[in-house]
Formats: structure tokens, sequence, C-alpha cells
């Protein structure tokens, strides 16, 4: 199921931290339910029928039509495409049951994709200095994710 409280916290972070247009935080919340919901979906987990729902329309209709997707898509699409890939190996090591802290960080990919957006919309020293609070959203540690692995 989705954690709305996460989908407000990133929204606020694109919003107020990131300074990014509505445009760009839509499309990176909509790209984010899409991957959870795919995730869940992956790993057997049960799935919402109003988060599916959201993914479906995120995915094939709210998404392709953003104006900052049009905007940026020949640049987004490589990193989409880097991120599915990363993920997937991420995905194979995690079922070999051999994570490590680079399965760890290859399970992100979405973040680069973030910081990627801040690259797009401001100019590089910007994206720089805003790096570091990019990097503090995701709200899993390394310890955490592998202690999972150790208890299965």
């Amino acid at each position: 199921m989705i954690r709305e409280d996460v989908v407000f916290w990133l929204g606020k972070h694109f919003r107020e931290t990131f300074a990014l247009p509505e445009d760009a935080v839509e499309w990176l919340l909509d790209l984010w339910n899409v991957i959870q919901v795919f995730d869940d979906i992956a790993d057997g987990d049960p799935v919402d029928r109003d988060d599916l729902n959201r993914a479906i329309l995120g995915c094939l209709v709210r998404m392709p039509q953003n104006g900052f997707y049009l905007r940026h898509a020949h640049l987004l699409l490589p990193q989409i495409h880097t991120a599915i890939l990363k993920w997937k190996a991420s995905d194979d090591v995690e079922k070999d049951f051999d994570p490590c802290a680079t399965s760890f960080v290859w399970r992100a990919g979405y973040y680069d994709i973030v910081l990627a957006v801040v690259s797009y919309v401001h100019d590089e020293s910007i994206a720089m200095e805003i790096g570091k609070s990019v990097l503090k959203l995701y709200g899993e540690s390394l310890e955490d994710y592998m202690e999972e692995f150790s208890n299965a």
C-alpha cells in the first residue's frame, strides 16, 4: 500500500526544498507511485486497487502527457531505462540472498532521477548544492536493508 505520508513529504521537499515547478512535482510523484506499485507486484505483495488505478493512469496517461516530461523526455528516458536495469540487477541479487551495499544503492535509482530533474530545472551549481538533500530523501538505511535479509 502506498504510504500517503511519504507522498506528502516527497511533494513538500520537491516544492519547497528543491523549488521544482508543479508539473515536475506531479511527474515525480506519479513515477514514485508507479515504481512502488510495480515493485509490490514483483515482490508478490498485496496491491491496493486505488494504488493500482493511480499507477495505471499515471504511467499510461498522466506521465506521458505531463509538460515537464514532454520538455525533457529525451533526457529522462535514458535515466529511467538505467534505473530499471539497476533495479532488476538489485532484485536479482536480493533473490539470491546475496545483498550488498551496491544492491542497496542500485535499488534506489528513483533518487538519481530526482537529482536529474533538479538539474534540468536549476543550473548545475544549484543542483550540486541540493544534491545532499536529495540523497537524504532515501528513508532506508543500509543497516536496515542488510538486516532484512539476515532475518530471511
